[in-house]
């Protein structure tokens, strides 16, 4: 690609050098004491030429025309000169024309030297070109690579620009960072939430590291010009608590620049607000499973169920959704979506005491499915119910799982989260790999089934998870004020303001890609 550049600006600059060339000779030519006549054509002062060449110089006298000019310029000065005289033929009268060519036959015997040092200095060029594209393209193995938003295992995600992966990078520490996004005064913060007010005792820090991808760079949230971009605009998050935690952060930021807010819930939502001045609403629709479920039992005169032994559980129906955001995809222009940590919670859907009993299309499915191939199943009906009522033109986005950090067994085992910084890699994979088969391994467990599910449909993902893994640090934990650690929300100030600020480069990203 350099090379390709480099020669198209040589072959630029030679055919303009090869015409003030000539022009060049017809006009010292002029001014000599021969007998060439002058025309009004050629009356202009010599120190044109010296202008419009930039890096040449000529001298003029009766007979001899030395010039001095620039590298790209000469090596091709020579084989272009026809170009040149074409050129001529067009601006100036015959006689000059004449003139020109005279003149030019005496340098005839210079343009060979002329050739040879450029054909050098080219070489050179194209050389050191070379070396520097190698260089850059070890350094960054991306950067010619176009990265989709929307992909698969790995997700590695784009925004803003198309040859970032936002999921590879480092968190980084700054001891003098300020944190001035918003502050714990935010009333919208739900109280386990505030750690700052909880007085835990690494609450000042979490705000000091910062996400760094590795080869790019993330930008930060500018809240008053997310207001001007998305004026006009409905946002409405969907999901369970984890996508209210990831509200209340873009809320508060908000909130921190302008007062003109107005408190309503529109289209079924738990939670909502629109900034009056911009007509921007953003609104929080509580959902555990996406999908409609309620508490069953078994039916006196029997069923299908009744005959396998169950007498009671959670009706799961997979092909409907959930009342609390049936209608958020006709009323907001931009959707974000997740659901994960409910498909494995034991103490909420036990398997023997209370299973999960999946329906489809009113009737149970039989034979009885267990909860990952239910998530399958409602992942894909609630996909397909979105695509087929949001408006065309409208933005889904379907969040990754947010990863837990229990550590010494579950959240109700004992299980809690102490550590005061983030974690190693290695501690990482220690914690969450799925042949670990650990206290946490659904946060990847439940991706797999996302990225699936997501496959060829219109909903872009948007994968915090590998950011968020690193970050046991960054959880209430004791200081939530519960009976049990809370190792799975996250403090705020605190880690879901770094997915606000992806999201928000998604959204740009996105915006500019329509």
């Amino acid at each position: 690609m350099a090379e390709q550049y480099i020669v198209g600006i040589a072959g630029v600059m030679a055919s303009l050098l090869g015409f003030v060339l000539f022009y060049c000779i017809s006009l010292v030519r002029s001014r000599g004491p021969s007998k060439i006549n002058r025309t009004a054509s050629m009356e202009f002062p010599s120190e044109n030429c010296v202008n419009k060449t930039g890096n040449a110089e000529a001298v003029g006298t009766t007979d001899i025309i030395i010039v001095g000019a620039g590298v790209a310029g000469a090596a091709l000065a020579y084989s272009l000169g026809k170009i040149s005289i074409a050129f001529s033929l067009g601006l100036y009268p015959l006689s000059s024309f004449k003139t020109a060519m005279a003149a030019t036959k005496k340098l005839s015997s210079l343009f060979p030297l002329f050739s040879l040092l450029c054909f050098v200095c080219i070489f050179l060029l194209l050389s050191i070109s070379r070396r520097a594209s190698i260089s850059s393209f070890a350094t960054h193995p991306n950067f010619f690579q176009f990265r989709p938003i929307d992909t698969t295992r790995s997700d590695p995600t784009a925004a803003g620009d198309s040859s970032c992966d936002y999921t590879d990078g480092s968190w980084v520490y700054n001891p003098d960072a300020r944190f001035d996004r918003y502050d714990s005064s935010c009333k919208e913060i739900f109280k386990g939430w505030n750690c700052i007010l909880n007085n835990k005792s690494n609450s000042g820090d979490i705000v000091k590291w910062r996400w760094k991808p590795r080869n790019c760079h993330l930008p930060p949230f500018d809240p008053l010009k997310f207001l001007h971009t998305y004026r006009d605009t409905n946002i409405g998050f969907i999901g369970d608590s984890l996508n209210r935690n990831m509200f209340v952060s873009l809320f508060c930021t908000l909130k921190r620049v302008t007062n003109d807010v107005k408190k309503w819930r529109p289209a079924g939502a738990d939670r909502g607000f629109t900034f009056v001045h911009y007509n921007l609403t953003i609104a929080y629709h509580r959902t555990n499973l996406l999908a409609r479920y309620g508490r069953w039992s078994a039916n006196a005169n029997g069923g299908e169920l009744e005959a396998l032994g169950y007498t009671e559980g959670y009706r799961v129906d997979v092909d409907i959704p959930e009342s609390t955001w049936e209608k958020a995809p006709s009323f907001h222009d931009i959707l974000i979506f997740n659901t994960g940590h409910w498909w494995w919670a034991p103490s909420k859907f036990d398997p023997v005491k209370s299973p999960m009993l999946f329906f489809e299309k009113g009737l149970p499915v039989i034979p009885p499915i267990p909860p990952d191939v239910g998530l399958d199943k409602v992942l894909k009906h609630m996909i397909r119910f979105v695509e087929k009522t949001m408006r065309r033109g409208a933005i889904k986005l379907f969040r990754t799982q947010s990863p837990r950090h229990f550590e010494g067994g579950d959240w109700d085992q004992g299980g809690s989260c102490r550590r005061l910084l983030p974690l190693l890699p290695e501690e990482v994979e220690e914690l969450f790999s799925l042949k670990n088969n650990g206290t946490n391994v659904e946060t990847r467990l439940v991706n797999q089934h996302l990225y699936e599910a997501l496959e060829g449909s219109n909903i872009h993902s948007l994968n915090i998870t590998r950011m968020s893994e690193f970050r046991a640090d960054a959880h209430p934990s004791s200081a939530g004020g519960k009976k049990h650690d809370d190792c799975m929300h996250w403090c705020l100030p605190g880690v879901t303001d770094t997915w606000n600020d992806l999201f928000v480069a998604h959204l740009n990203r996105l915006k500019t890609r329509n």
